[in-house]
């Protein structure tokens, strides 16, 4: 769809297809799963557990923190992930 056309929906229709469009990949929902059993993680820690490279998981993050799910916070040299309660 194209950017033009987003306007022609609804706001919950829209947050609804990016919300969707996070959860229509399986690292992502790997991802969130790995995260809801800890409190918070580095993006070291998912790669560690998942068969991806650091800037496939990193890509995977970005879209689930567009999306409202997860957040990261800066702590020192890293950024610390975790599902976003709100």
């Amino acid at each position: 769809m194209g950017l033009s056309k987003t306007e022609e929906f609804t706001k919950s229709q829209n947050e609804l297809a990016v919300l969707t469009k996070a959860l229509a990949h399986p690292a992502r929902i790997a991802i969130l799963q790995f995260l809801s059993k800890r409190e918070t993680c580095v993006c070291g820690d998912i790669v560690d557990e998942l068969p991806l490279s650091q800037s496939t998981v990193s890509q995977h993050l970005s879209e689930l923190k567009k999306a409202g799910l997860i957040k990261g916070e800066i702590e020192g040299p890293s950024v610390c992930y975790c599902i976003d309660v709100q």
